[in-house]
């Protein structure tokens, strides 16, 4: 069963429900106020770039959606489920994929090794310890991500071998495993040639139709290629929503990322 397969009994189920909600997520350390109010909508599949200069909230929205952190008010939504007080684990179990700022990978092991635990990592029966055939569907799906990101040819190779670049396109493949409905992608270009970040744009836009992703992403030409609508935050807030043409041609969003807009 390829990976466009495994998600069809799953987007019927969800019907029409909103991919992700949030109604006036806060976030508060102490005094200060990482996130303020911020409320949005993604459609199922639905490609989002969320953009702005440090400090403007990006990483702190995040990990409120991935669980890394609990809201201080407002509430989140996945698939029409209130997620707003579960786990992290419990929202991967519900098709939520993260990557990070920083690799979280096993250097020691070959690319097709760390897809393979994470394709084992999201099954019920993960801590067996028989030794793993290739006509096991985890082995088989991990294959099978390998190669959607473009790491066939380094499959056998240590991870510590790897370019940086592909060390980014593994924990991709790595986030898709288990099938999952919605991908948080945190600057996966940071730090790539131009070589590199043109392999990223297209791993991103041949993804199944069904897997919908937001981006928080430094490099705007990467950000604007690869999603459908735009998110600009600015001090913890929601400053400007549109399309990605509309924000590029935005004197304001052009202003902000010159330094130019005063908070």
């Amino acid at each position: 069963m390829r990976l466009s397969d495994r998600h069809v009994g799953r987007r019927s189920a969800t019907g029409s429900s909103n991919a992700l909600e949030l109604r006036g997520v806060s976030k508060r350390f102490g005094a200060l106020l990482a996130l303020d109010d911020v409320s949005l909508t993604l459609r199922p599949g639905e490609r989002r770039a969320v953009l702005g200069s440090n400090g403007a909230g990006k990483t702190t929205l995040f990990n409120c959606i991935s669980g890394d952190f609990p809201p201080t008010a407002g509430e989140i939504r996945l698939y029409g489920e209130d997620i707003t007080a579960f786990p992290p684990q419990e929202r991967i179990r519900r098709g939520l994929r993260r990557t990070y700022q920083i690799s979280l990978l096993f250097t020691g092991l070959s690319v097709l090794d760390n897809v393979y635990l994470a394709c084992r990592g999201v099954l019920r029966r993960r801590f067996s310890m028989l030794r793993p055939s290739r006509s096991e569907p985890a082995f088989l799906s991990a294959v099978e991500l390998v190669e959607l990101a473009g790491l066939d040819e380094v499959g056998g190779v240590p991870v510590s071998e790897l370019s940086y670049g592909q060390q980014r396109q593994l924990e991709i493949a790595m986030a898709l495993a288990g099938a999952p409905r919605l991908l948080l992608l945190d600057e996966p270009a940071a730090g790539l040639s131009p070589t590199e970040r043109q392999a990223l744009v297209d791993i991103l836009k041949n993804l199944p139709d069904h897997i919908g992703f937001v981006i928080i992403e430094h490099d705007m030409d990467v950000a604007l290629q690869v999603s459908e609508f735009v998110t600009m935050m600015h001090n913890g807030r929601v400053f400007k929503e549109g399309k990605p043409r509309e924000l590029e041609s935005d004197a304001e969003v052009q202003a902000l990322y010159l330094g130019e807009v005063d908070g």
